[in-house]
């Protein structure tokens, strides 16, 4: 009985401790299968994670946002500003994860504000002047230190500027006042019968022609030429080129150079070569007048253009140049065309402007070289016109319908160029 006991009591806990193992393992399986499964699930979700994010790398990020201008609902344009104020660079991993988490953005959802720049998209009126004046005030000591210069200049230059456009339309003489209406009778007169203002015209477009491009492109390629030399010899070089602009009047140097008389240094330096046997009046003779003046010109006009240009090679990161010879660049003129050209838009557009303003209002040099008037107004100018109505006779109203028609040349002249450039220049 004892035995029959004891081998129920063996058979019970042999059921139990199997039962008990059973339960165990099952149990430890269960647990098991369940963290498998959560690290497949992870694994699953990082791979599908990992492929939205490639596939938003293939797509461009500038075709996106032009897709997004169109976007009415809040959670798309907040693509727009996750595009802006993320940290990584356009395209990247962290800002496309950014760009997936917020095309998962319910409609309605709250995003946040974000004051985009002025090229991400178009700014009402009233959202440009908040920036604007936004700007202003961080700035406000900036604006502080240009205060003095800025009132003087809109006291001296804008206003009377403004009041001179109205004043082309007028007979105004100085003596007279208030000024009379005459409407359109001085533009009848400068384009009908004003025979030294065609001349002008002509003389003013050769000036444009030889002393804008030309010297625009001098100043290029003496920037460029510069930019390769040791530092000091470029400080150098620059300071030499730049200082005939600077000192004032100092082109009175080339009265000795274009000397009429035989101690001229032009006139002695021919007769000692045997070119000439006499003197030639090169200041005062009609056919040699227009090409000298050029020449001074182009010597003074190495201005803040130049100066903007070298500005401009200078801030070009070297690095650029390896990335280009990595691409495929070989030589120098290929640097200069692909890298070095769509580099400087900016300084590039500043020189050009800065080139048709001293092209265009040519004046003092011709009247300080050959005098006022030159033989046969050779050297007359529209600005030389102007100065001869305004500050010798005193007829302002006619003074003023020059000085317009002068303005609208320019205007016109800055639109071709900035039309030009304007590949090379940060919408």
């Amino acid at each position: 009985m004892a035995d029959k006991t004891s081998g129920a009591s063996g058979a019970t806990g042999t059921k139990a401790a199997t039962g008990t193992k059973v339960a165990t393992g099952t149990k430890g399986a269960k647990g098991a299968k369940t963290a498998t499964d959560v690290k497949k699930a992870r694994a699953e979700k990082m791979e599908l994670n990992q492929q939205q994010v490639h596939a938003l790398d293939a797509i461009s990020m500038r075709e996106l946002r032009e897709k997004l201008e169109a976007a009415k609902t809040p959670s798309e344009k907040a693509l727009i500003a996750a595009s802006t104020i993320s940290d990584a660079p356009i395209g990247g991993v962290a800002e496309d994860a950014k760009i997936a988490r917020l095309l998962s953005t319910p409609k309605g959802a709250h995003t946040e504000k974000i004051i985009l720049n002025k090229t991400e998209r178009k700014y009402s009126f009233s959202e440009y002047m908040a920036y604007q004046w936004h700007e202003m005030k961080r700035n406000g000591m900036c604006y502080a230190m240009l205060a003095p210069f800025m009132i003087l200049f809109i006291i001296f230059t804008v206003v009377p500027v403004i009041m001179s456009l109205p004043m082309g339309f007028t007979s105004f003489d100085m003596a007279q006042f208030p000024p009379k209406w005459v409407g359109f009778d001085n533009f009848y007169t400068l384009f009908l019968e004003d025979d030294v203002f065609s001349q002008a015209v002509r003389t003013t477009i050769i000036f444009a022609i030889f002393t804008g491009p030309l010297s625009y492109i001098l100043s290029f390629f003496l920037a460029w030429l510069i930019n390769e030399l040791h530092p000091t010899l470029k400080t150098l070089f620059t300071l030499i080129f730049y200082a005939p602009s600077m000192a004032g009047n100092i082109y009175f140097v080339w009265q000795l150079i274009f000397s009429g008389d035989a101690y001229g240094y032009l006139n002695s330096f021919l007769n000692s070569l045997g070119v000439t046997t006499a003197a030639i009046q090169w200041l005062t003779n009609a056919d040699y007048i227009l090409p000298c003046v050029i020449i001074v010109q182009l010597w003074v006009s190495m201005g803040a253009g130049f100066l903007a240009i070298r500005a401009g090679f200078q801030s070009i990161d070297p690095s650029m140049y390896e990335a280009g010879a990595i691409e495929g660049i070989k030589n120098r003129w290929q640097e200069l065309i692909y890298i070095t050209i769509p580099s400087m838009g900016p300084q590039l557009m500043f020189a050009a402007v800065m080139q048709i303003v001293a092209s265009f209002t040519v004046d003092i040099v011709g009247r300080s070289l050959v005098g006022f008037p030159s033989t046969e107004y050779k050297a007359h100018t529209i600005m030389t016109h102007a100065f001869d109505y305004g500050w010798v006779r005193f007829e302002m109203g006619y003074a003023s319908a020059i000085c317009f028609i002068l303005f609208i040349a320019m205007l016109i002249a800055n639109a071709v160029v900035r039309k030009i450039l304007a590949r090379y220049l940060d919408n």
